[in-house]
This record gives C-alpha cells, structure tokens and sequence, in this order.
C-alpha cells in the first residue's frame, strides 16, 4: 500500500539536467489551454476563458529518475513582448497552436517559429553551444474540417527540412491525436517517452511518496517498466528574476554548472 503524503511533505531535490519547461504559443482562441487541460487532467472544457498566462508543473518517476516538466500556457494577446521574449529564452520545448479553420493564427505561427530560432540564436551566440529548439507544430480544431482555411501543401512548407519541429493536425475536442504529437514531441526532445499522458499512471499529490522513494534508486529497480506522474497543484511560476538569473548564468556560464544544480520544488 501506498503511503499517503501530505503536499506540505512533498519537497524534492531534482537534478537540474531532469528539470524542463514546456511553452504552449499561439494566438488567442486556438486551443492552447484545452491542449493542457488534455495533457494534465484528459478533459477537455466547451467554455472558453481568456489565458493571461498559466503555470502548471508535473513530477514524474520513471526508471528510477524524478523528472519536473513546467509548463508554461502563455497569453495569444502579446501584451508584454518582453515576457515572451523571456518566456522564449527559458523554454526547453515549444508547442505552436493555430486553428485550422483562421489563417490569420497560422501566419502568427510562422512569425513565432521565427522568433523562436532568432531569440535562441542570441543565446547559442553568447555560448558557443549548439542550441535544439524541439517543438510541434499543432493545427487544432481538426473537428472543424469543413471551415479549415489552411491547406496542407502551406503547413509542410514551414516544416520541410527542420528535424527537430514536427506537425500534427489534432482536435483537442475530440482527443485526436494529441497523446500522438506529445510522444513525438518528448521524442525530438530526447525525453523519456513515459511523459506522454497515455504511457505512464497518474497519481495525486497525496501519493507523491512513490516520486521519492529510495528503493526506485536500487539499481534493481530501474528495469521496472511502471511510470508515475502526478501534477503539483501548488506550483508557483518561478520569478521573473529567477528567469534572468537563469539566463544570466546560461549564457555567462555556457552551461558548464547544470548538472552541478539541483531543482528544487517547494
């Protein structure tokens, strides 16, 4: 039986190379935050409510290893252009939302694919480190195919010849494919595939013991194919000068110091 955790008891000291933010863009109204609600909790919500920007974080035990995947669902309105530039050079993996049936959300995504690349190329200038920027092109709403304003022949232009960005046509409404493109995602991400919502059990706050516990340390214990996730319902979005002193150290350090560091979750 599984021991019960109070959420005050769940402290964790993560090595910081298990330590990744996912960042959700798009513009308004295209499903950024009925992705996450499928990612997190495999719901989907018919009301529609206007993001400013949401953080989410889900702690994962798989083979052994505690991972710590924040997620960051941002704003479509662009009202602080500093932010998302922020939000950008702190991201280790991309999701880019349009809606099949506005074209107008499918040109936001070609100028944020390309913002993405020129901001972390700033970066990867200051380091001198090759930078992979993963991420997953996503056309939603695939349930409305008889509105779509966006051909096929358009969206494998923008992809074409790029190994680290894939597409998918999803529906968030109707869960299509979305387990599909996060697989494929944590894939070019060179993550373990169990982060996927349909590849691992979900556990609430109240079991995070078996995140911690020593004996998934054991050596022996590694072969074990069973994967956990349980997402934190008391993660704070870390500070914005938290966000600059990472940078700041990033690209002063080259990142020589990360597997020195620890995430720790509070």
């Amino acid at each position: 039986m599984i021991k019960k955790m109070s959420p005050s008891e769940s402290d964790f000291d993560i090595p910081a190379k298990n330590c990744y933010r996912m960042v959700i863009l798009g513009s308004t109204k295209v499903g950024k935050t009925a992705i996450v609600s499928r990612f997190l909790n495999a719901k989907f919500d018919e009301q529609y409510t206007p993001t400013i920007e949401d953080f989410h974080r889900k702690l994962y035990s798989i083979k052994g290893e505690v991972y710590q995947l924040d997620i960051l669902d941002t704003s479509g309105n662009h009202p602080f252009p500093a932010m998302r530039r922020l939000s950008i050079l702190t991201g280790d993996v991309f999701i880019l939302v349009f809606s099949l049936d506005n074209r107008d959300s499918f040109q936001e995504v070609q100028r944020l694919k390309r913002q993405i690349f020129e901001t972390k190329s700033c970066l990867k200038n200051k380091i001198k480190e090759n930078i992979d920027v993963p991420l997953v092109i996503c056309g939603n709403k695939g349930d409305r195919e008889f509105y779509r304003e966006v051909q096929q022949e358009e969206i494998e232009q923008l992809v074409a010849g790029d190994e680290k960005c894939a597409y998918f046509e999803i529906s968030a409404k109707r869960n299509e494919n979305v387990d599909k493109m996060f697989q494929t995602l944590f894939t070019l991400a060179k993550l373990p595939h169990e982060m996927s919502p349909d590849l691992h059990r979900k556990v609430s706050v109240q079991y995070s013991d078996i995140l911690r516990r020593k004996s998934l340390k054991n050596k022996k214990m590694k072969d074990v194919g069973e994967a956990f996730g349980m997402v934190n319902p008391c993660a704070r979005r870390p500070s914005v000068h938290s966000d600059l002193m990472y940078i700041k150290e990033k690209a002063i350090g080259g990142g020589q110091g990360k597997d020195k560091e620890r995430c720790v979750i509070s």
